[in-house]
């Protein structure tokens, strides 16, 4: 069996080192493309892998025609979105994430990204603190479960929205749950996004939720840059000055909002939620013992295609 791991943004060392050792050890074969500049190298890579392991890389209708031998592909994170799920399922393969693997890295970088807000950049000037602040969580999976433990520590008072997991998960951990969104957006004048993008979630986190913020609202997008409706983030940003947006997903607006809001507005050159040398490690390891699992004993538990 040839495992490829097929990443644009490559595994950190460490990671690799510990993927060759799970696939190694099943008696299993694994080939390395890393910083592929053409999607064609992709496309020759692919032809005789039965099995992927990758990053933010594009696995769509294209890619799976080429792997004539694929049986399953392993996104090395929570969200998937890079892969053509229908796709997938039309070449009968199996398509996993690696859930909770980056969670504390990408819950740490919210709160992160909450003090800079606070704080004013670090520009010298007086800002605000997060205890005894409220904290709307929107999506209470692996990351917002991380975020509300470390937020615990800053003294905050917590909220999540989640129309997905029960009421009784939530409040056991001592979190407040709300009925909707838009109390919860009412309430808090932090909130921190951790919904996927979806039919149902593009563009709607709009101006009709983030106007119900009270005053010295933040908003911490760590999610995906799709959920965001940027004219109507743009509106608020203008007619709000004390509203704040601060993320890791660079919006497509990102020029102009710098250059009206530079203040109240920070991104990351890229996506860097999970960029840490332990969750690159976690996540990787755990995409090849998937893999290895699936393919000796047939273990779909992860997976996220039908």
């Amino acid at each position: 069996m040839k495992i490829l791991i097929a990443t644009d943004k490559p595994f950190a060392a460490e990671a690799v080192t510990g993927i060759r050792e799970v696939i190694d050890g099943a008696g299993m074969q694994v080939a390395l493309l890393e910083k592929y500049t053409d999607k064609k190298q992709l496309l020759d890579a692919v032809r005789d892998a039965n099995a992927i392991i990758i990053r933010s890389d594009i696995i769509d209708a294209e890619v799976l025609d080429a792997a004539t031998q694929l049986k399953i592909v392993v996104r090395a994170g929570a969200g998937y979105d890079n892969v053509d799920l229908a796709a997938a399922t039309a070449h009968n393969v199996v398509v996993m994430n690696t859930p909770g693997q980056n969670s504390n890295a990408v819950a740490e970088l919210a709160l992160g990204l909450m003090v800079y807000a606070v704080r004013n950049a670090y520009d010298g000037s007086s800002g605000s603190e997060l205890q005894g602040k409220k904290l709307g969580i929107h999506a209470y999976g692996n990351v917002g479960r991380n975020v509300a433990r470390i937020a615990k520590g800053f003294g905050m008072e917590i909220y999540a929205y989640d129309a997905f997991c029960p009421k009784e998960v939530i409040e056991n951990d001592g979190v407040k749950a709300v009925s909707s969104a838009e109390e919860l957006y009412a309430s808090c004048q932090f909130i921190s996004l951790h919904i996927p993008a979806t039919a149902e979630t593009k563009n709607s986190i709009n101006a009709a939720l983030l106007d119900k913020m009270p005053k010295g609202a933040v908003l911490v997008n760590t999610a995906r840059k799709e959920v965001i409706n940027e004219a109507d983030l743009l509106k608020v940003l203008e007619t709000r000055p004390d509203f704040k947006y601060v993320t890791d997903i660079m919006p497509d607006k990102d020029a102009e909002i710098k250059e009206k809001f530079a203040k109240r507005y920070f991104s990351t050159p890229k996506k860097m939620g999970a960029q840490t040398a332990e969750a690159n490690n976690n996540a990787g390891v755990a995409a090849a013992k998937q893999i290895v699992d699936f393919l000796v004993n047939g273990n779909t538990k992860f997976q996220v295609n039908k």
